[in-house]
Formats: structure tokens, sequence, C-alpha cells
């Protein structure tokens, strides 16, 4: 009887340990799976959720500094390596930029070259950091820099004069962004095979020029053509999106030199209200347009004498390196003739903007300054057609049915073929776009009252500039939203250089009274082949025409 109970005992005993280790491995493997989950969770958690969850009093002592102690780390250790800096620096810096100096000095220069060159004892402070997005292939910083050096720079002049001068760069103050990359990223010490660096903004860069042991004034322009000079070396080798690639591991990092991506065809249509900057009489008023402010990159309108609403309907081309981060800038300037010009106002329109293979039309208030812009006067507007053509897009089909290569809306690269129809020459060619435009004045909208009886008898004169044609509308009577639904063929002999304007008068027994105007070109209907839309009018309190445009092209080559 005891046996019987022992081995029932023993076999309920055997099963319920068999029932816990199984309770228990279950129970274990249901926390691993959890904890899994949780570690998973917490892996695409970012800084910023970290911080959310976890207590100050548990970071770590590098994510305890503020920004303000990181940078204020990094300037001390920058000042006890800049002695190490200065040596190594300024030979870099002769070396680079004594041969571009003879790539920029102008009429008044023979040759310029550094005579010495120290950085000084005074080493730049750091006064902000950014690490940006670059995805996995490399990082990139941006380190915002002051500094009030006490440089030893003198420059070797020589005039075309046969004068040589010895220079001295005084009083340097500059504030800036620089960029370094550290590219590509590797899977060797110390992890990145080069490293790019580049001034990627200059906020401000001032210095003073004296003649050692003279006066610099003593020869006309001399200062000038010294400053031009040395801006434009700078502009045109440490500026964004020029860089510097210092290989580190071996390798091809040619990819990270800049290279063209693209062109931009800039259209200088007019501009309005502009700012009378004469005593007497009207401003001259002329522009200059650039994305790189260099002499040989900058192109400079026609000067239209005494006018404030000029138009210039002229076209440029300029060669795009970053359309991310570049901007193409226009100064609006007053002629002066002997006398230096004086600046009516500056505007500029981000590159990131813009659509490839689309127009864009902007009007842009013109600024004094586009860093301090406490002037808040009115200075005018500017009328700007964009058109980005990046290179890495095969190509475009225009209306007229020839392909149109993307590097220049003006030009095409017209390939013949042989028998065989094996690619026999190619040829670079000169677009003339010539067609029949075609244009309906559909109605117009909110036209300001211009008689006692607040109505109007409005009429609309159709012209090409360029050309001189000109057609008119019937007179619609007493009224502020005139539909007229006319429609005008015009043979346009040049389409991309003309320029298309409606003028908008009330009909008087007596005369006729000026309303507003509408003022485009037609490169946007050459693309599209057609555009129906409503434009504003200039110079009228309100008021707007619906239009309707169709261009059939019939294109003439010419060689160039």
């Amino acid at each position: 009887m005891g046996f019987l109970t022992g081995l029932v005992l023993g076999v309920a005993v055997g099963i319920f340990l068999v029932m816990a280790f199984v309770r228990y491995e279950n129970s274990r493997a249901e926390r691993r799976r959890e904890l899994a989950v949780t570690v998973a969770q917490y892996s695409k958690l970012t800084v910023e959720g970290l911080r959310k969850l976890l207590p100050p009093g548990f970071y770590p002592a590098w994510v305890v500094f503020t920004r303000r102690q990181k940078l204020k780390w990094l300037n001390y250790e920058l000042v006890k390596l800049w002695p190490f800096v200065d040596q190594a620096a300024s030979e870099l810096i002769r070396t680079s930029l004594d041969p571009v100096f003879e790539q920029y000095k102008s009429l008044v220069l023979a040759s310029i070259r550094f005579s010495k060159l120290t950085l000084g004892t005074v080493a730049p402070q750091f006064t902000g950091i950014e690490v940006l997005e670059d995805g996995s292939s490399g990082i990139t910083m941006e380190l915002e820099m002051e500094w009030d050096g006490n440089p030893n720079i003198v420059l070797d002049i020589k005039t075309t004069f046969g004068v040589s001068l010895p220079i001295q760069v005084k009083n340097i103050g500059f504030t800036g962004v620089f960029r370094v990359i550290f590219k590509p990223l590797v899977a060797e010490f110390p992890c990145f095979g080069a490293v790019c660096y580049s001034l990627r903004e200059k906020k401000n860069l001032d210095f003073t020029l004296k003649v050692v042991g003279g006066e610099i004034s003593a020869i006309p322009g001399l200062s000038d053509a010294i400053e031009s000079t040395i801006r434009d070396t700078l502009e045109d080798t440490l500026t964004w999106p020029n860089r510097k690639v210092i290989p580190i591991l071996p390798g091809d990092y040619s990819d990270l030199e800049m290279k063209p991506v693209g062109v931009l065809d800039v259209k200088l249509v007019q501009a309005r209200d502009l700012k009378n900057k004469d005593l007497v009489g009207k401003s001259d008023p002329f522009a200059l347009v650039y994305i790189r402010p260099l002499h040989n990159t900058t192109r400079k309108s026609k000067t239209i004498n005494n006018e404030l609403n000029p138009i210039w309907n002229e076209s440029y081309e300029f060669v795009v390196e970053d359309p991310s981060t570049q901007f193409v800038t226009v100064k609006v300037l007053d002629d002066e003739g002997l006398q230096p010009s004086e600046l009516i106002g500056c505007a500029r329109v981000s590159l990131s903007q813009l659509q490839p293979g689309k127009v864009k039309v902007v009007w842009l208030d013109l600024v004094k300054d586009f860093d301090f812009q406490k002037d808040v006067k009115p200075r005018g507007q500017v009328n700007l057609e964009l058109l980005y053509f990046p290179y890495d897009v095969p190509g475009i089909i225009n209306p007229s049915g020839h392909k149109f290569a993307l590097t220049s809306l003006e030009k095409a690269l017209k390939t013949e073929t042989d028998d065989t129809g094996a690619s026999a020459i190619e040829k670079r060619k000169n677009v003339i776009m010539r067609g029949v435009l075609s244009v309906t004045v559909i109605s117009g909208e909110d036209l300001p009252p211009m008689d006692v009886m607040g109505r109007a008898d409005p009429y609309v004169v159709i012209y090409l500039k360029k050309q001189g044609t000109k057609l008119k509308t019937r007179v619609v009577n007493d009224t502020l939203e005139p539909i007229w639904n006319q429609t005008f063929d015009l043979v346009v002999e040049d389409g991309l250089h003309e320029l298309l304007i409606f003028e908008v008068y009330d009909h008087d027994t007596f005369g006729k009274d000026y309303i507003g105007r509408c003022t485009m070109t037609l490169t946007r209907v050459i693309l599209e082949g057609e555009l129906r839309d409503t434009f504003p009018l200039e110079g009228a309190k309100s008021g707007k025409l619906n239009l309707l445009l169709k261009w059939t092209a019939q294109p003439i080559y010419r060689d160039q």
C-alpha cells in the first residue's frame, strides 16, 4: 500500500515538474519575443525621441553639453592648432591663388602675386555648426565662422605703366559659412576617402589696401582693380559650388569635383515703378544679371535712358553647377555716365524653385540689400522669365516637331544622316523660331472706371515690339467687363526674341485714355503650343485680360 502511494505521488510530482518546466520555457520565450520587439522599436527612435524617454540625469556627458559649450570646446582646440594651421594653410593659399590672380587681373595690372603671406596669431571663431543629411555615402558639416585676424599679407603688384608696388592687405574682417564634406564613407580608418571644403556662403568680407611706404590713391583705379581681382579670385576658387578636394585614401574622387549640371536661360523682360535716383529727369536704368558674380559670367543689359519703366527683352545663358543652392541675381543700376553707377535695387531667385523644362515668369521686388533689409521703401519690380535645362534629361520635343538639346532653348543639335541611316555629321545650329501666332482676346475683368458714370469703353491694341506689327480689337461700350472674343493671326519672324504687348485703352470721342498693359514673351507658348491664361494689367489699379494664344512653328536654321 505504501509502495503504491509513493508511486502515485512520484508520478504526480514528476508531471508537475514537467508542466512547470514547460510553462517556464514558454514564459521565457514570450519575454524574449517582447524584448526583441522592444529593441526593434528603440532602434527606430530618433535622438529627439530618446531624449523624451530618458531623464536628463541619465544623459552621457557629450549629450549634456550645450551648443555653446560644444562651440567653446571646438574654438579652444582650434586656438591650440592655429600655429600649425597657419603654416600649412599659408602655403596652400599661396600655391592655389597665385595662378588664379593672373586670370582675373584687370587691364591696370600686369601681374599680381603674394610677396608675404601668414595668417597671423588670431584664430577664427566658430559661431555655429550644423550636420546636414547626405544619405549613407558621406557626412556634410557647415561651420559658421567669424574672423577679425591680424594676418601679414603683402602683394607684389606690377602695373601696366611699369610701376612695381608692394600692397599690404590690412584690417580683414570676414563672416561666412564653410562647408566640409567627408565622402565617401569606407570601412577603413579614418572611415572616409576624401575631404572637400568650400566657402558655402560669404556673408561679409572687408579689407583695406595700403601701399607700403606710399599712398595707393596716387594711381587712379588701382585700388578698385586690386580689390576686384581679389574678390573674383576668392569667388572662383573657394566659394561654393567651387570646392577643394583632398584625397585621404587612394582612389578616384573626380565625382566630388565641381561639374556643370545644366543651363539656365534667363530673359530680362522689363522693370516697373523704379525708384528715381536723379534730381533732374528720370533714371537711366541698366541691369546686371549673374549666378556667380564674376566679370566673365556677369551679363549687362543695354541702358534705357530717362525711363522708370524700362523694357529690355534681352536673353542670357548661364551654366548651372548646383541648382539646389545657387541663385540668379539681378541688380538694377542708374547709369551716371563717367561717375560710378548708383544701385536702384537688387533681387534674386533660388534655382531650386524652377521645374526643369518649364518656363517660370516672376515679378521680383527690388531691395537695397539681401542681408540687411531695413530700408523698406519701394524700389520697383523687375520681370524675369526663367527656363532651366538639366544635362541629364535627354531632350524635349518642341511643338515644331524638332528635338531641341536642353543646353539652350535658342540652339539645336541637328543631325544629318547618310543613306545607311548612320550619323554622318553633327553641327551646332542657330535656330530662328518663325511661325504663326494666333491671338484670341477673350474678355476683360474688373477694369477701372474711366468716366463720370463709372463706366468705360475699352478696346485692346496688340503689337509685336520687335516687328512693329500692330492690331486692335473693336470697342465695347459702357462696361467694365468687356467681351471681345476676337482672334488675330500674326506672322512672327523671330519668336524667341519677340515681345507681345497688349495695351488697353478707353475710347473717347476726342481721343483715348490709357488704362494698362500686359507684356509677355512668346517662350511659354512656343514650348507648350497653346496657352490660355488670365493676365493682370500693369499700371492699372485693377483689371485682367483673358487670352488664348496658339503657336504654329516654322523654324529656320542657320549655321553659326
